[in-house]
C-alpha cells in the first residue's frame, strides 16, 4: 500500500495464513486522528442514518450524497415517516445520486421495519437481512458501524486495502470472492468495539489514502508491512478492470426521463417525455425499464408517473 518511515517489516511468507494484530492498532490510531467528520458517524444519526447512508453511498462519492442524505434525514428522521409516504417520493427525493432503485428498496426496508419492527431498525443482524433490499453487506455495516457488532464489512476500499496489504495484489477481483470473506474474518478482531473501529478505519484508509489510483504512501500508517508495497508494487494481471460508461447508455435515458418526473407533481404525457432523447427505439427501451423496474407507473391516457402504491 504505502511507506512510512522506519525499516521496513518482513514480506509475509508465502502460504501463510495472515494475521491481522499488527495491522489493527497503526490504521485505528490514524482513524482516530484523519476520519472525515460524516453527519452518519455521528451518535445522533442512529441505525436508520447509518442506513440510509449505506444505500446511498453504493456507488456514489460521498461528495454527492451528502446534501441529499442531510435533505433525506431532515424529511424522513425515522423509518416510519418515509413509510408513509409514497414510494415516488422516495424517488423524487433521490434527485440524481443515480441507481434509483435504491430509493424503492430503500422505502420497501422502511415500511418493512415499520410494519415489523416497530420502526426501529433492528440491531440484531440476522434481522436487517430479511428486510427487502438489504444484502450481507449492507446488513454487517449496520451492526458495525450503529451498533458497534463485530462483522466484516466489505466495501470496495476495504477491499483494496486487504488486496494490497495482505494479498500483494494491486486491485482485488471485480466480485467479492470466497477467499475475500474468508480473509476479512481471518482479520477481524476478536474484541468488539475494536472490530467495529478496525471496519471503519480500514474503510476510510481506502478512501482516503490507499485510493485505486495515485495511492498516498507516504500518508499510509501501514506501508512498511505492505505485501503489494514490498513487492515492488506489481501492476495488476488479472480480469481488466470494469469502467463504467454513462454516455450515451440506456442509463442516461433512464436518468433524463426520471428526471422529468421528479420535476413535475401531476402525471406527465408521453410527448414530455419523447423530447428527451432523440432516440425513439432506445427513449422506449429505457422507459419500459423504468416501468418493469416500479420506477415509473403508466396511467390510461398516455400519462406516467412516479409511483404512487
Amino acid at each position: 500500500m504505502c511507506i512510512r518511515d522506519g525499516p521496513p517489516a518482513e514480506p509475509p511468507t508465502a502460504g501463510a495464513a495472515p494475521d491481522g494484530a499488527h495491522l489493527h492498532a497503526p490504521v485505528i490510531d490514524w482513524f482516530e486522528d484523519n476520519a472525515r467528520d460524516l453527519p452518519w458517524r455521528r451518535p445522533e444519526a442512529g441505525a436508520w442514518g447509518v442506513m440510509v447512508s449505506e444505500f446511498m453511498l453504493q456507488q456514489t462519492p460521498v461528495s454527492r450524497v451528502l446534501p441529499v442524505y442531510e435533505q433525506w434525514l431532515a424529511r424522513w428522521p425515522r423509518p416510519a415517516d418515509l413509510a408513509a409516504e409514497a414510494p415516488g417520493e422516495a424517488v423524487r427525493a433521490w434527485g440524481r445520486l443515480g441507481y434509483p432503485r435504491r430509493a424503492l428498496r430503500l422505502h420497501g426496508a422502511a415500511v418493512a421495519i415499520t410494519e415489523r419492527h416497530g420502526g426501529d431498525v433492528p440491531a440484531d443482524h440476522a434481522q436487517p437481512l430479511a428486510l427487502p433490499g438489504i444484502g450481507e453487506y449492507t446488513a454487517a455495516a449496520v451492526a458495525s458501524f450503529a451498533h458497534g457488532q463485530r462483522h466484516a464489512v466489505l466495501d470496495t476500499n476495504v477491499r483494496r486495502v486487504f488486496a494490497r496489504a495482505v494479498t500483494g495484489v494491486q486491485y482485488p477481483p471485480n466480485a467479492t470472492t470466497a477467499a475475500e470473506r474468508r480473509l476479512a474474518r481471518t482479520l477481524l478482531p476478536e474484541d468488539e468495539r475494536t472490530a467495529a473501529r478496525w471496519a471503519a478505519a480500514s474503510m476510510e484508509l481506502g478512501a482516503l489514502v490507499c485510493t485505486a489510483k495515485n495511492e498516498s504512501c507516504h500518508r499510509c500508517p501501514i506501508a512498511a508491512q505492505c505485501a503489494w508495497r514490498l513487492a515492488g508494487k506489481p501492476e495488476h494481471a488479472g480480469p481488466p478492470r470494469r469502467g463504467q460508461t454513462y454516455a450515451g447508455t440506456d442509463r442516461q435515458v433512464r436518468g433524463k426521463l426520471l428526471a422529468v418526473l421528479r420535476e413535475a407533481h401531476a402525471p406527465v404525457p408521453q410527448s414530455a417525455l419523447d423530447r428527451v432523447w432523440h432516440e425513439p427505439v432506445q427513449r422506449a427501451r429505457a422507459l419500459d425499464g423504468l416501468v418493469a423496474d416500479g420506477l415509473v407507473e403508466p396511467l390510461p391516457g398516455g400519462l406516467y408517473r412516479l409511483p404512487h402504491s
